[in-house]
């Protein structure tokens, strides 16, 4: 926005310039002699090309070539025209000095640097004009036709860059509070839609099956009832997963089998169920591994608690999963910027992870290990056996 904003005051000080440079120009033509005119025409000229490259630039040069070629052109007019000057060159040496030279106060506000040269630039304009106008008449008669005009050319060009400065951080702000509240929107939105599905499912699967029970499977083999049982039981390891069954037909729904499953599409689907609850989760790392079963379920749904204490209670929206192995091992190491805390003073029994992490890692042969101080975010490094 700051690039726009720059772009904006140079194309406007593009126009600014070169429509008060014709003005000037009609005013000059019909003021002064031809031979005054064509030597106010080199620097004259100098200004046209300042004033045009100002509109694509940013370099200082081009400020600096506008004020010395109007500076010229008013030295030129004011020192070499009749004397003292017609209206008309006085009116051209107006549109000069507190317009087309003066469009460069839009350009100069950014910075120290740049308003340090607008003020140089201001009294170097304003002194050749004073120094050269002497011949105007009384104090009163310059200051109504000639300082008055060039102060206020000045001041005005200035407003405007400041005034559109000013408004940036509002704008800023106004679009960012639109895209929070867009993406609130969008995210009640899935997470209705979401619960509505799930409503779907449960209703579908794990409901009927509750309702046959309640009624000691009357009409249902128990055969049959205990296969639809292992399917809902397979259902629910799924979805703790973040997998999205797709239904089939009324009450069947297709089920990747977890034994073929690579790790890195499983590690997908958590990734993007983390997404939908607000915590952008960034993978690094392996993430094409085969992993047994029952190894494969430990490993995921503890991965799955340490990104939810990391959604719950680091204050950050921002997760680093990073997967490796080697030939007997695969690691995962969990890591946030966020509030950390001092694992010495939480007590062992009320750690989140105790049993959700630890505990089942270890009946499957592997480790679980935690890492956080105050301020310094909390990383967790788990580990299974391949």
């Amino acid at each position: 926005m700051t690039r726009e904003r720059d772009g904006l005051l140079q194309r406007i000080a593009r126009i600014y310039g070169l429509g008060f440079a014709v003005v000037a120009l009609l005013c000059l033509v019909g003021g002064i002699e031809p031979t005054t005119l064509a030597v106010a025409a080199v620097p004259f000229l100098v200004m046209l090309l300042g004033l045009w490259r100002l509109g694509a630039s940013r370099s200082l040069a081009w400020p600096i070539l506008v004020v010395l070629g109007g500076g010229g052109a008013i030295v030129a007019v004011l020192a070499l025209g009749e004397d003292p000057p017609a209206a008309a060159a006085i009116a051209g040496v107006t549109a000069l000095a507190a317009g087309a030279t003066a469009s460069v106060a839009l350009t100069l506000t950014s910075s120290i640097g740049r308003v340090i040269l607008l003020l140089v630039s201001f009294v170097a304009i304003g002194g050749t004009t004073l120094v050269f106008a002497g011949s105007l008449g009384p104090t009163e008669v310059f200051l109504l036709r000639l300082a008055g005009p060039v102060v206020l050319g000045w001041a005005v060009a200035a407003f405007i860059a400041v005034w559109l400065s000013a408004g940036l951080p509002r704008v800023s702000r106004r679009i960012a509070s639109i895209g929070r509240a867009h993406r609130a929107e969008r995210q009640a939105s899935e997470t209705e839609a979401q619960r509505r599905q799930g409503a779907r499912l449960l209703h579908d699967t794990v409901l009927a099956t509750l309702t046959l029970l309640a009624h000691s499977g009357v009409g249902v083999s128990e055969d049959a009832l205990r296969e639809q049982a292992a399917g809902d039981a397979k259902l629910l390891r799924q979805l703790r997963l973040g997998a999205t069954p797709a239904p089939a037909s009324a009450g069947v729904y297709n089920l990747t089998p977890v034994e073929q499953t690579e790790l890195g599409t499983t590690l997908e689907s958590v990734k993007s169920r983390f997404g939908r609850m607000g915590l952008e989760v960034t993978w690094h790392g392996t993430g094409q591994l085969l992993l047994p079963s029952h190894i494969l379920d430990a490993f995921l749904l503890a991965l799955a608690e340490c990104l939810e204490n990391v959604r719950r209670h680091s204050g950050v929206t921002q997760a680093h999963v990073t997967i490796t192995e080697d030939e007997k091992t695969v690691r995962a190491m969990v890591t946030d910027q966020g509030v950390g805390f001092d694992i010495a003073d939480v007590s062992e029994a009320k750690l989140g992870f105790a049993e959700s992490v630890v505990a089942r890692l270890r009946d499957v042969g592997g480790n679980a290990r935690l890492f956080s101080a105050p301020g310094a975010g909390t990383t967790v490094v788990l580990e299974v056996p391949r």
